[in-house]
């Protein structure tokens, strides 16, 4: 194969094809070299804790390190969602009859998105666990004992799903911190049902 065949075939892949990605599935990301389910942990502020209660938090994760040999760990930028926030200013400003209350709530609304980027320098810490050939009756009693060990070990946690994980990859691979919706295939949002 040449090298402009080459070039046009990459020009040809989708953007989950160069990232490795075979399937976003509700709980997990199919890859070529395994199954990923990411468990999202919430981060103690361990600016406020003691020195013991910091030790104790290490020997916690290393407990869980130590009884799941498969687990890997990621830490990327986080995110504040604040979509709720906003759809609640935009239905009041949609309503709101006087002028100027409605600038006062699209101040809000743009207070809100220069936040949510500031805060992108947050930080979101995931352990990774990636399964290959388990069965599938046996995926979610598996993945079930992974999160109660962590819960027991005191981690705030819960598994990510598709909306989840779509996040993450738009964080991690993008930095993008403030598309509220990320789309399941190149394009989505361009593509009008029933046009032919």
């Amino acid at each position: 194969m040449g090298r402009k065949q080459k070039q046009n075939e990459k020009q040809k892949q989708s953007t989950r094809e160069l990232m490795g990605i075979d399937e976003i599935t509700d709980y997990s990301l199919k890859t070529p070299y395994g199954e990923l389910v990411y468990f999202i942990i919430h981060p103690t502020n361990i600016s406020v804790l003691s020195e013991t209660s910091i030790s104790a938090r290490i020997y916690a994760l290393m407990t869980v390190l130590k009884g799941i040999a498969e687990i890997e760990m990621l830490c990327l930028n986080s995110k504040e969602n604040f979509d709720e926030n906003k759809q609640y200013l935009k239905r009041r400003m949609d309503t709101e009859q006087n002028p100027v209350i409605r600038k006062l709530l699209q101040q809000d609304s743009t207070n809100l998105d220069r936040m949510q980027v500031q805060m992108a320098t947050a930080r979101e810490f995931l352990i990774i666990i990636r399964l290959k050939n388990e069965k599938e009756s046996d995926i979610f009693p598996y993945l079930s004992r992974i999160e109660k060990s962590l819960k027991d070990q005191g981690f705030t946690t819960r598994r990510a799903d598709n909306s989840d994980i779509k996040r993450l990859l738009g964080v991690y691979y993008e930095q993008n911190v403030t598309t509220e919706r990320y789309e399941d295939y190149d394009g989505e949002r361009w593509v009008v049902f029933g046009d032919v």
